[in-house]
């Protein structure tokens, strides 16, 4: 599977539990999509809602395309996602359940050329959480080290 990648929410992993996984077109204008093949697109603070039985990505940042006329496009605009009617309903009723969130994991061009992302459902993680794994992420560095070592 051949694929582009454009952009990656590294913080995704470290604040949330994921649990289900999604992938999605985006609709998106012309000047934006020239944007992302320039890799300018952020999903840092985005998040999705499904708001009237549409899916839709909300604060993510595609900055404006270097060689873009007097009429652009909005930088924070919010973006419709391509999902099927079932899909949208479980994700749905996903995030109508007590701390459950939708947050974008990535975004890429597909072999065809069509920009796609992968959403997510997810949970916070709590400060300690994260604390276990950093201590569980170094203790397995620390382990490949030596392994590598004696080899």
């Amino acid at each position: 599977m051949d694929r582009t990648l454009v952009a990656k929410n590294k913080k995704a992993f470290h604040n949330f539990h994921i649990i289900d996984r999604y992938e999605a077109g985006l609709v998106l204008t012309g000047s934006e999509v020239k944007s992302l093949r320039e890799g300018k697109m952020s999903l840092r603070e985005a998040y999705v809602l499904v708001r009237d039985s549409e899916a839709v990505l909300i604060g993510a940042h595609i900055s404006s395309y270097s060689s873009t006329g007097y009429k652009g496009h909005d930088p924070k605009a919010n973006r419709k996602l391509l999902l099927k009617k079932r899909e949208i309903l479980k994700l749905k009723q996903s995030i109508a359940q007590k701390g459950l969130t939708a947050v974008p994991l990535e975004v890429y061009f597909n072999e065809k050329g069509w920009a796609k992302i992968v959403i997510a459902t997810a949970k916070g993680k709590r400060h300690y959480d994260k604390k276990d794994a950093l201590k569980e992420r170094d203790i397995r560095r620390d382990m490949d080290r030596e392994l590598a070592k004696h080899k």
